[in-house]
């Protein structure tokens, strides 16, 4: 498996790689956020708390993990409710996974729709970053369930810079953020276009 390269960070990608939990908070956090201050989130938290485990996170009082994720920098730019949704995909992981994250993917040696559903199963995860996850799984994180990049959709398609699961290195990097960038202004110009229409 390749070193990880999401945060451009060692230490931070450092923890992804090693931390299949730390992993999945990073996708659960990505979104209306960078995806690299996303994915460096299970670092800050690390730190705060003297590790990462899903066990403790679990368990953590609500009201003091907020204060944890808000603390300067903050985790996310609404660390309340991104505390929250942590705290509850934290739960999850230990309730169905006995606190083993990687269970997700291997436990009962599921295929990749099976891994799709399960995380499709988990608090805060839609369709479309239950995809993406099983994407960054399947090309950098070594783990190819038999049909993975059909159930990934376009996103486990090779080649292409789509999403988190292409980034490598920083040149990747830049090139998934300008794709975001045109399928961001594509969707407003569709959604403009519709409401003229109307």
């Amino acid at each position: 498996m390749a070193k990880l390269q999401l945060v451009q960070d060692p230490a931070a990608d450092e923890l992804l790689e090693s931390n299949p939990f730390a992993l999945l908070v990073g996708m659960l956090l990505d979104q209306q956020i960078p995806m690299e201050v996303a994915f460096a989130g299970p670092r800050k938290i690390a730190e705060r708390m003297g590790g990462f485990d899903a066990h403790d996170i679990a368990e953590y009082d609500p009201e003091a993990f907020i204060a944890l994720v808000s603390e300067r920098p903050a985790v996310h730019r609404f660390p309340g409710s991104m505390g929250k949704r942590v705290q509850d995909l934290a739960r999850a992981i230990v309730q169905d996974y006995d606190g083993n994250a990687a269970a997700l993917w291997t436990a009962g040696d599921p295929d990749g729709r099976e891994v799709l559903r399960r995380l499709k199963a988990l608090p805060g995860f839609g369709e479309q970053k239950a995809k993406i996850f099983l994407a960054l799984l399947g090309k950098q994180y070594g783990v190819t369930p038999q049909g993975w990049r059909e159930a990934a959709g376009d996103y486990g398609t090779a080649g292409t810079h789509m999403s988190i699961a292409d980034v490598v290195d920083a040149g990747s990097l830049e090139k998934v953020r300008s794709y975001k960038k045109a399928a961001k202004a594509k969707a407003k110009d569709a959604k403009a276009a519709g409401a003229a229409k109307g």
